[in-house]
């Protein structure tokens, strides 16, 4: 695996408008500076931002263990849902789909670790699309992790912008 030695980042943004699901994945081995940021990250919350571990429900870690690290402080009721509740168990669900789907390989499960940085959008309003869009980002954010996405062509050909910006007439 890619991963045996060394840690891995991927990327994925999946959906539109105040649903859309924003991901990226540290993986790395127990032992090495992935612990080291997943431990340290879990002691430090501040104000907005609690950092904890992901579950398929109360008391089911998921593993590889995976450290939610929420990247927009929560405003209000529906957003606390939407990032503990329903990003969270799309989070979960999309790791246990790559263990699934063999991505990541059983027998190596107690010996890594994920730190998860996950934007949900405080202006969020439908929590099953807000998890849809989590569960395929979280895959998709081990899977580009995996393939060591994106490949310098693939960064030559693409043109700059993102949902928030796209400059006109930009270039590298």
């Amino acid at each position: 695996m890619p991963f045996a030695e060394q840690s891995i980042i991927g990327e994925s943004f999946v959906g539109s408008g105040a649903n859309a699901a924003h991901t990226n994945i540290v993986l790395g081995r127990k032992g090495g500076p992935v612990e080291t940021a997943w431990v340290t990250a879990l002691a430090s919350p501040s104000a907005g931002y609690a950092p904890f571990v992901a579950v398929l429900a109360p008391n089911v870690p998921i593993a590889p263990r995976t450290l939610f690290v929420n990247k927009a402080a929560i405003i209000g009721e529906l957003h606390g849902r939407a990032t503990w509740g329903a990003a969270q168990a799309g989070l979960a669900a999309g790791i246990t789909d790559a263990v699934g789907e063999g991505l990541i390989p059983a027998d190596e499960l107690e010996n890594l670790l994920i730190v998860a940085a996950i934007w949900v959008n405080p202006e969020v309003d439908d929590l099953d699309e807000a998890f849809g869009n989590q569960r395929e980002a979280a895959l998709g954010a081990i899977l580009s992790a995996l393939a060591g996405c994106p490949s310098p062509a693939e960064l030559a050909a693409t043109p700059i912008g993102n949902p928030f910006y796209t400059p006109s007439g930009a270039e590298l």
